[in-house]
């Protein structure tokens, strides 16, 4: 199927009117451990678009959430907005009124340095849980921030680079494409390695839209012109179907967020949900689900320790919390993660992981199976329950793979679920086990 869009080279600052900045302020100050021995990285980052936006969020739905994380929700809430300050090292969360205080108080100080409406601003924060924000060094990176904010592609990566926390790399994507016969164009960034397991929804209540489950944070920018009703709509089914599909540790975040700006600056009429606007949004919404996919995948690809890539899919259950839920109890296993960083095509381990699953399974029923990445050629180690003969070596060249597919069918339906995760190593309990 030929897309209705093209990946360009770029970043968040590709879509016309927007400016980005990154600096380096000391958040987590130098010295004190992992997490602060990569020197002077950015640890502060703006991004500002030139006019008021319209504007769509989607949150954890974890019921222990950020500072920052209430605010920008509600922020949200009202459909305009113009600008993000985000910080790394410090989550600024569990820290009670006083931390809601500091997230406030730093959208303020971004607000009289950008000459906006402090409601205009929203807040992120990724780091360590429990700390107080350094408000004095707070304020000195975005004072520092303000006058370097640039549209050029640099300063995007400069975002980009301010955001990490545990990343071994940024994250970037940007396509063009058309909408009523005016060039658009859609960019994303996003951080995120570790405590990953994002559940998201429009307010951070649950339960969520859909079923869903170091933290995650995505910037996406647009300067396609949008309704907040259609923004939102597409908003929400993009991360359903990447942000809220990803795992790489089964930990839930108290601070996911992912915020997508539209400015408008593209000149197209206005998307909307209406029959009038339906063909543009649907090539908008396409755009936007593979840019949020990409962000998605590269989260896992880069998760802490992680050395191989799994899609996990599954299909045949009675309904979809059934088909998620098994797809999850798999994709989350110590056990079946453990082997497949062996390179090890363990079936019995899944099946006992469908098992414990509160999905309906009929052991009889079961396949099992593994491709090369979206490989249609299916070997399979287990049909209706029962191991098949296909030679286990067969099987280990496709699980030795960095990337490769495990195809389960419980032949109970036709629900569906599909999960993207990775291995656990030695590496992953090592950076974890602490200081």
């Amino acid at each position: 199927m030929q897309l209705k869009f093209k990946v360009i080279p770029g970043s968040i600052t590709t879509p016309l009117g927007f400016r980005a900045a990154g600096v380096f302020c000391d958040i987590k100050q130098l010295g004190t451990g992992k997490g602060s021995d990569k020197g002077r990285k950015r640890d502060l980052a703006l991004l500002v678009s030139d006019v008021p936006a319209t504007v769509a969020g989607l949150f954890t739905t974890n019921q222990v959430s950020a500072a920052p994380v209430k605010i920008s929700a509600a922020r949200a809430e009202q459909g305009i907005a113009q600008a993000v300050v985000a910080n790394s090292g410090n989550a600024n969360a569990c820290t009670g009124a006083p931390g809601l205080k500091d997230a406030e108080r730093m959208t303020l100080i971004a607000a009289r340095r950008l000459n906006l409406a402090p409601e205009q601003v929203l807040a992120c924060s990724t780091g360590r849980i429990g700390l107080r924000l350094p408000m004095d060094r707070v304020k000195q990176g975005i004072e520092a921030a303000a006058p370097l904010l640039s549209a050029d592609a640099q300063s995007g990566h400069d975002l980009a680079e301010a955001i990490m926390t545990t990343d071994t790399r940024p994250k970037e994507v940007a396509v063009e494409l058309q909408l009523g016969g005016k060039t658009a164009r859609i960019a994303g960034v996003c951080k995120g390695a570790g405590m990953i397991q994002p559940g998201m929804s429009l307010t951070g209540a649950r339960p969520a839209a859909r079923p869903l489950h170091a933290t995650m944070l995505c910037f996406i920018t647009t300067d396609a012109a949008a309704t907040q009703p259609a923004l939102r709509a597409a908003l929400t089914e993009a991360v359903a179907q990447s942000f809220n599909r990803i795992t790489v540790d089964g930990d839930m975040s108290t601070n996911d967020s992912v915020i997508l700006l539209a400015n408008g600056q593209a000149g197209n009429a206005p998307l909307n949900v209406k029959a009038a606007g339906r063909a543009d949004l649907a090539r908008f919404q396409e755009a936007l689900n593979h840019v949020a996919l990409e962000l998605a995948k590269m989260i896992v690809r880069d998760g802490e320790g992680a050395s191989r890539f799994i899609t996990v899919r599954l299909k045949g259950a009675q309904s979809f919390t059934d088909a998620d839920t098994a797809a999850r109890a798999v994709a989350n296993s110590p056990l079946v993660r453990t082997s497949w960083y062996g390179g090890d095509p363990n079936w019995g381990r899944i099946m006992g992981a469908l098992g414990y699953s509160s999905a309906k399974i009929v052991e009889a029923k079961v396949d099992i199976g593994y491709s090369e990445p979206g490989g249609r050629k299916i070997l399979y180690a287990l049909k209706a329950g029962r191991a098949t003969t296909v030679k286990m070596a067969a099987l280990k060249r496709l699980t030795e793979l960095k990337e490769f597919d495990v195809h389960i069918n419980l032949n109970l339906g036709t629900s569906q679920a599909v999960i993207y995760s990775a291995d656990l190593t030695e590496e992953y309990v090592d950076f974890n086990k602490g200081e």
